[in-house]
């Protein structure tokens, strides 16, 4: 399996603190009409780190059920706990996902080796395709491209990263140092463009819980090599990907998608509602791109 295209870190709806099974469905239908190009459930974005196992494991089946393998789910199965790490996975796979993202290791701060042994342990105890997610914005710690390059050689089912630094640089040393064949994803909403221009295969998306539509025709312009038009989209959605990280992803996302009538405005402490100034802000920018 390889990732590619428009892929949606989706949110995670509550109801009364519960998830939210219906309306979570009814996004992902959402999703699937528009043409997304896959799925990840439990990520950043999903609000995993304040899901209980039970609710993890719920919401990756259940994206699986309700998707039915009409797109690829890449489930998020990542920890700080590397035995943590390991029984995500192995759940991603009994459950059957297409792949497993994972997250650097969060506030241990591992060096350069720490973090091979880390996805090297996981992708011994599965055959699941593997993306590391590499975002040290959020962890602390940088799976630097020598690493990743070694992890791609010896594990031929890390079949790619989620590339979330911003730093084209280091975009452009992965993709010159691993396979011709490693998906290259960016995770960044800003840089998606500039990394696919790079030779990237795609981008997992938050302004896509949003916008679907806008973000699959980005990326099918460039797979159709129009650079032109894809450059028109970018900038024409941009001003939707600042309102997206006005304040903590995914406070804006859930918000936005309340306004619009599709989930209710719910979110796990310590996330909190988003500020009237800010809320007022997104409103506009929803009505100005056409969305409410």
């Amino acid at each position: 399996m390889r990732f590619s295209g428009a892929l949606t870190a989706l949110v995670t709806p509550f109801k009364n603190n519960a998830v939210d099974e219906e309306t979570y469905g009814a996004l992902i239908e959402r999703q699937i009409r528009a043409g997304i190009h896959g799925l990840v459930p439990c990520g950043t974005t999903g609000e995993s780190a304040t899901l209980t196992h039970e609710e993890h494991e719920q919401v990756v089946e259940a994206c699986i059920a309700v998707t039915r393998g009409r797109v690829p789910v890449l489930a998020g199965a990542g920890s700080n706990n590397t035995s943590e790490a390991v029984r995500l996975a192995r759940f991603a796979q009994k459950a059957g996902a297409d792949g497993a993202l994972l997250i650097t290791p969060y506030y241990n701060k591992p060096t350069q080796e720490g973090l091979y042994q880390h996805f090297k342990a996981i992708a011994e105890a599965v055959e699941l395709p593997l993306v590391p997610y590499n975002v040290p914005g959020r962890t602390g710690c940088n799976l630097l491209p020598p690493t990743l390059s070694r992890l791609a050689g010896d594990f031929p089912h890390i079949v790619g990263v989620k590339e979330a630094t911003g730093d084209m640089s280091q975009g452009s040393r992965i993709l010159e140092s691993c396979p011709e064949n490693f998906d290259v994803l960016s995770g960044d909403d800003f840089t998606a463009l500039p990394l696919m221009a790079l030779g990237g295969k795609g981008v997992i998306s938050v302004t896509s819980n949003v916008a679907p539509e806008r973000m699959v025709a980005m990326c099918a312009a460039v797979a159709g090599g129009n650079m032109k038009e894809a450059a028109r989209i970018h900038h024409a959605i941009f001003p939707l990907h600042e309102i997206m990280f006005m304040e903590s992803n995914p406070i804006p996302a859930k918000t936005a998608l309340a306004l619009m009538g599709l989930m209710r405005e719910e979110m796990r402490l310590p996330l909190c509602p988003m500020s009237k100034p800010s809320k007022a802000k997104l409103a506009a920018a929803l009505k100005e791109q056409g969305l409410l």
